[in-house]
């Protein structure tokens, strides 16, 4: 094996782009230095703009383009946020959001940050441009790009 290549391993998703269509498959992660562990899907598409490689399930690789990708499912069972070093201590905000594509999706967000600045509010103007979503059927990561209207249903 060369001393250059990257070990990669796959996590199974579907994608939701802006046309409606859906695409199912997986995306290949590596080993990330940022926090110690395996690269995250949350981690490759907030790492750069442009295009990302996905393999559909018939074994065909696609690049898509971050712009037009308004959300992730991720399989049951894979709680990757759980790796975030704030997920423990950040604020649970239970929030509906309406996504351009009429899509409404009800879940928690997960904000922290400096004290006095923990609202949603503060969260949706500095976060990154994908975000975990918890929601009863697991977790998605949705492109802030793509919601329309963000709504606060209480606080913890």
């Amino acid at each position: 094996m060369s001393e250059f290549k990257v070990q990669k391993h796959q996590v199974a998703a579907s994608l939701v782009l802006s046309t409606g269509a859906m695409r199912h498959g997986s995306f290949f992660v590596v080993t990330s230095l940022t926090h110690g562990g395996p690269e995250r899907v949350g981690d490759l598409l907030n790492s750069a703009s442009g295009f990302f490689p996905f393999q559909h399930s018939d074994g065909a690789t696609g690049q898509y383009n971050r712009s037009h990708l308004v959300m992730v499912t991720l399989p049951a069972g894979n709680t990757e946020e759980e790796v975030d070093p704030g997920f423990a201590v950040s604020q649970r905000r239970e929030v509906s959001m309406m996504l351009s594509t009429g899509t409404s999706i009800d879940g928690t967000v997960l904000v922290s940050g400096p004290v006095g600045q923990e609202r949603l509010s503060d969260f949706a103007r500095a976060s990154k441009h994908f975000w975990y979503v918890l929601t009863s059927r697991g977790t998605v990561i949705v492109n802030s790009d793509h919601i329309v209207e963000l709504v606060e249903k209480g606080t913890q």
